[in-house]
């Protein structure tokens, strides 16, 4: 079976939707976003899109049984603890302190949590014979652009329907950790 481009890229958008959806909790919850942490949510959401199907691609024979086990479970773990925490910080009453905060830390667990199917394509592409590093590039770029998009997209909505919007963020996060656990 061999893949086109046009079925790389359909295959990428569908990745990227998990990333653009965190992407838009982050811009409705994050008001004071500067450009350049914009632009790192899609360097990190778009990087680990790129590197996953390349690890997927070689570690089809050694550990990807084992990892793919636990896959679904680690991006379900740490989608519904990054989601709980966001709503407990809405309640809470700590606006500002929790709407201007970018963390590396939290945008790399969220990056992992919504790049794991990536690697499961990996693992596809090297069954099917499939040549990696472009399919890669382009999920990449795909998730990347899907990312910017979703931070400025959710900026807007974040302003038009308020501050207590982050409640609806963390739940789409983990209503997203349960749909990677659940393998939809």
């Amino acid at each position: 079976m061999s893949l086109n481009i046009v079925s790389i890229f359909l295959i990428a958008v569908a990745l990227a939707m998990d990333a653009f959806s965190v992407s838009l909790t982050k811009g409705f919850t994050q008001k004071n976003l500067k450009t350049i942490e914009k632009i790192y949510y899609g360097l990190f959401f778009g990087g680990f899109q790129f590197i996953m199907p390349i690890f997927g691609y070689y570690c089809v024979s050694t550990i990807s049984d084992f990892i793919q086990s636990f896959a679904s479970i680690i991006g379900f773990v740490l989608l519904v603890a990054i989601g709980l925490n966001m709503i407990r910080e809405s309640l809470s009453g700590d606006d500002e302190e929790i709407t201007d905060n970018f963390s590396f830390k939290e945008v790399t667990l969220l990056a992992i949590a919504t790049s794991i199917d990536a690697f499961a394509v990996g693992i596809t592409f090297a069954l099917i014979d499939y040549p990696i590093l472009l399919s890669s590039a382009i999920i990449g770029v795909v998730a990347f652009a899907f990312s910017v998009c979703g931070i400025y997209i959710g900026r807007k909505l974040g302003d038009w329907l308020g501050d207590k919007f982050q409640i609806m963020g963390g739940v789409i996060l983990i209503l997203i950790g349960i749909k990677i656990l659940l393998g939809f």
